[in-house]
């Protein structure tokens, strides 16, 4: 795991081609807008969101986000506990986030 500023995680997730963003809020968070391209597994959800990372794919590259990066960090650890090589939490989660937000 690896921690990346707002800056980082945009220049490396630009260059990356094996991507995949992962935003571990609620779904109440979410409804007030997510980055682009993310895909929503709330880690409040314990059994549900077990599942969804065992039906990910190790051997690509996931960011990983929240509302402020505790977490993600956390999401982070669980993810390379389970055998995931490359993660990286977004310092300061959505509250910081200055890209591009969608909206549901």
């Amino acid at each position: 795991m690896a921690d990346l500023n707002q800056e980082q995680w945009q220049e490396q997730l630009s260059k990356d081609t094996n991507a995949l963003i992962i935003d571990v809020r609620t779904l109440e968070e979410v409804e007030e807008g997510f980055i682009k391209n993310a895909k929503h597994i709330d880690i409040y959800l314990p059994q549900e969101f077990m599942e969804q990372l065992e039906a990910l794919d190790k051997s690509k590259n996931y960011y990983v986000y929240c509302r402020s990066g505790g977490r993600s960090a956390q999401a982070c650890a669980i993810m390379s506990q389970l055998g995931f090589e490359n993660t990286y939490n977004l310092l300061g989660g959505f509250c910081e986030w200055k890209g591009e937000v969608e909206t549901l």
